[in-house]
This record gives structure tokens, sequence and C-alpha cells, in this order.
């Protein structure tokens, strides 16, 4: 058994970063779902499929739930799973973050969550030019 993940986000961005995820790894090594979420739709029927998707994917490890940006309608359906056991909703989905998750398949789901945060704060980098003293 693994922890099932689930993408919620604005438009396909989840399925965008997922396929360009698992195109590494030519497969997937997790269950996996995505949910798009568009600006003009009515959440609560996205609420019930994000619930019916939670349910799909938990196979007894429980399910982390990626979402792109906290406090956004996607996070708010987040949100609503956590009232549901064992689920961790983790905002700032980014492809560093989705591909340190699918780098470890095997960890609980505490762990992969830790992971996740770890993958998106590491992700960022800022690369600047070298500059010299001399004026070079």
């Amino acid at each position: 058994m693994s922890v099932g993940l689930l993408l919620i986000t604005h438009n396909d961005i989840g399925a965008q970063l997922l396929a360009t995820a698992c195109a590494t790894y030519g497969s997937c090594p997790v269950p996996v779902r995505t949910l798009e979420v568009a600006a003009d739709i009515d959440p609560e029927p996205l609420v019930a499929r994000a619930r019916e998707f939670r349910r799909a994917l938990d196979q007894g490890d429980g399910v982390l739930v990626l979402t792109d940006c906290f406090g956004s309608t996607p996070s708010n359906i987040a949100g609503h799973l956590l009232e549901e056991g064992d689920v961790s909703v983790v905002s700032g989905v980014s492809l560093p973050m989705l591909i340190r998750v699918l780098n470890y398949p095997s960890l609980g789901l505490s762990e992969l969550a830790d992971k996740a945060v770890s993958g998106g704060c590491e992700g960022i980098v800022l690369s600047s030019p070298k500059r010299t003293t001399d004026g070079e």
C-alpha cells in the first residue's frame, strides 16, 4: 500500500505538473488523481468529487492533497477533506515539490507531507550573475 495523492488546482495546473513529473519516471509510482477548478464554477459539486477521489485513493495509508494557492477555492475544497480522517493538505504545489513526493512512494502520510514541504522550499533557488569587487 501507499499514500494516495490528490492534486486540486486552478484549471489544469495539477494535471500539467503531474504529466511532467511522471514523464520523468516513465509512470507514476503512487495512485493519483487531479481535480481541476475553473474560476467560474460552483465549488460544492467539486467538494463532493474531491471526497470521491479521496475515498478511491485511500488504500489504508491516507491521502496527501497538494493544492496551488492557500486560501483559494482549490485550497478551500481541500480543507473540506481534512474532516474525513487520514488527509494532509500542502499548499503551494510546484514541480520540485511533486517530484520530491514521487521520489518517496513508500513513506507514510506525515513523512510524505514533510517531504512535500521540503521539496517546495528547497526547490526555490535564487540565481544571480557573478559579481566581482574590482568592477570587471
